[in-house]
């Protein structure tokens, strides 16, 4: 088994797997979790047919009559639809709610008292106990619990979906497993009551909702917060924190591999926010020039330092609408929609309507089968990371030299904020941000990512590579010119050279996108970006405690840059 669910009587307790440390000053969280899950008013779901049911006849849930493809092959009776639901003006995660066990000014032990009266009020609603898997290959599996009221049954459908739900042939791979930590993990314990009606004490969180994770005992408590997506980042933060402690670097991005025409393996790892392009380039079919491509996954996966073979997380693409209009081809593949509008067709048949014209952020769990080429795991190591910005200073594409360099650039990965995301009152939704790794998911120390993909470059060989598909110098970077590109390193056509008195940054000129560095405003631009960096680096030694704090190599990596840059 790969986390750990049943317990000799001797091994429960303070101290032991999957108990608080009695040391530890707040010792609750776990414990007040997880017992909720065994009251005389949970029901548990053990099917998919069963949560679609659920969530079919839920309040308020629109059945379309768009069928789901191959439904038998999902796990779901022939006859099942698509189906909509939606969270009225709650359309996107909310970074605000986050609290995390171990950071500066988490006060647990109101936080557990908080959550200890969440729980008791639950006590007279039906509860939903649904369990799941997430990692897809025996190397690396976890079993998911979450437990959620009745008048929630979309959420617990979408999460079942999301993640592998417990059948025959995953719950026989399960058994069969590698245990994670050698038996050190439990499972993932997830508390969720979206109907919360908040609390007054402002002072350790916000007064409307939580999301409150306690990683070292594989735990989370999600309340008042109705959005499908703070369930599903919220559980793979607490995988992607299982994948850290045990030797994997834990990756938000997309993962494919190439056959080339000499039958060598190219592996390529791309990493940005949703809407940076990530997805368009994983599932990028190049029109039929490689004899094949696999995909592992455009959103969640770990890769193994060691040997750098790669698992994917989820079976289904949690994706953005926008792009597929009602009648494209695509929408086939779809199982659940949120956000999103509905009308009648031609025939009198409730369709979706795809395209944002009710809010934003329209989103559907896509089934496996829209990529007709996924894998769960992909055995080739990876040969490259490409780090996805939208930095106008940046041209479409550059390679770093330097495991350091490589590593803090991914740390300081510069881009837009996505539609996906709440925001607090005031915060620019347009101003460029720094998001390290384009994981704004992690509970740990950032220098556990921070060393993990140093390792891969300066122990494993792995190139790595900024590629920028937002504007160069107000110049719209084409999604052609970055498949171009991503062609040219597969293929070992890319010219990179020295770029300027960059040592550790090569360039390959693209057309149309050659920086101009004698043009001096743009070096001030680029110039001013780098600092920026550099400045965000050195904040992390006193911000929140330190807890995110970079060994001296990141700072000095970025230094370097700008002192060579002010050379121009």
């Amino acid at each position: 088994m790969s986390t750990k669910a049943f317990y000799p009587r001797t091994e429960i307790g303070p101290n032991k797997v999957g108990f608080p440390k009695a040391s530890s000053p707040v010792t609750n969280t776990r414990a007040i979790i997880e017992a909720p899950f065994y009251g005389n008013n949970v029901v548990k779901v053990n099917t998919l047919r069963e949560a679609y049911e659920l969530a079919k006849n839920s309040p308020g849930t629109i059945v379309t009559d768009m069928p789901v493809y191959k439904a038998e092959e999902i796990g779901l009776e022939p006859e099942a639809k698509v189906l909509l639901f939606n969270d009225g003006s709650i359309t996107g995660r909310y970074a605000a709610a986050r609290r995390i066990t171990g950071k500066e000014g988490t006060d647990c032990a109101k936080l557990d008292k908080i959550l200890m009266d969440a729980v008791y009020d639950t006590r007279w609603k039906t509860m939903y106990h649904a369990q799941v898997f997430i990692g897809l290959d025996p190397e690396f599996m976890v079993k998911a619990h979450m437990l959620i009221p009745e008048g929630q049954e979309n959420i617990l459908y979408n999460w079942m979906l999301n993640f592998q739900y417990m059948n025959d042939t995953y719950t026989k791979m399960y058994k069969q497993s590698v245990q994670v930590g050698n038996g050190s993990e439990p499972d993932v314990y997830i508390f969720s009551d979206p109907q919360w009606t908040g609390s007054d004490q402002t002072d350790v969180c916000d007064g409307k909702c939580l999301c409150y994770f306690n990683t070292e005992t594989n735990c989370a408590a999600i309340l008042g917060m109705r959005y499908f997506g703070e369930h599903k980042k919220g559980t793979l933060t607490l995988a992607w924190a299982i994948a850290n402690r045990n030797g994997y670097a834990s990756c938000h991005g997309g993962q494919k591999e190439y056959t080339r025409d000499d039958g060598s393996k190219y592996v390529a790892a791309v990493f940005g926010l949703s809407g940076s392009g990530k997805s368009t380039l994983t599932h990028a079919k190049h029109d039929g020039k490689y004899p094949s491509i696999k995909v592992l996954h455009d959103d969640a996966f770990v890769i193994n330092t060691d040997t750098c073979a790669s698992i994917a997380l989820e079976p289904t693409y949690f994706d953005k609408t926008a792009d597929y209009p009602t009648a494209c081809e695509d929408n086939k593949f779809l199982l659940t929609a949120q956000n999103c509008s509905a009308t009648l067709d031609e025939d009198g048949k409730v369709v979706l309507v795809t395209e944002d014209i009710r809010n934003g952020n329209g989103r559907a769990i896509k089934s496996k089968l829209w990529s007709p080429n996924r894998v769960d795991k992909i055995d080739s190591p990876v040969n490259a990371i490409f780090w996805i910005m939208k930095d106008q200073t940046l041209p479409p594409v550059v390679k770093l030299k330097g495991a350091s360099l490589a590593s803090v650039m991914g740390a300081t990965l510069a881009t837009k904020r996505s539609t996906a995301e709440r925001l607090a009152p005031g915060v620019d939704p347009n101003a460029l941000v720094i998001e390290p790794y384009a994981n704004p998911f992690r509970t740990y120390p950032l220098v556990n990512d921070y060393e993990k993909f140093k390792k891969l470059v300066a122990e494993k060989n792995v190139d790595c590579y900024i590629i920028n598909t937002g504007d160069f110098m107000g110049k719209k970077v084409q999604p052609k010119d970055t498949l171009g590109i991503l062609e040219a390193i597969v293929e070992n056509r890319a010219d990179f050279k020295p770029w300027g008195p960059f040592t550790d940054i090569e360039i390959f000129e693209w057309e149309g996108f050659v920086p101009d560095l004698s043009d001096k405003d743009y070096v001030a631009q680029m110039k001013a970006r780098m600092t920026d960096r550099l400045n965000n680096v050195k904040e992390l030694d006193t911000k929140e405690g330190g807890f995110n704090k970079l060994p001296e190599d990141a700072a000095q990596a970025i230094q370097k840059v700008v002192e060579q840059a002010n050379t121009l």
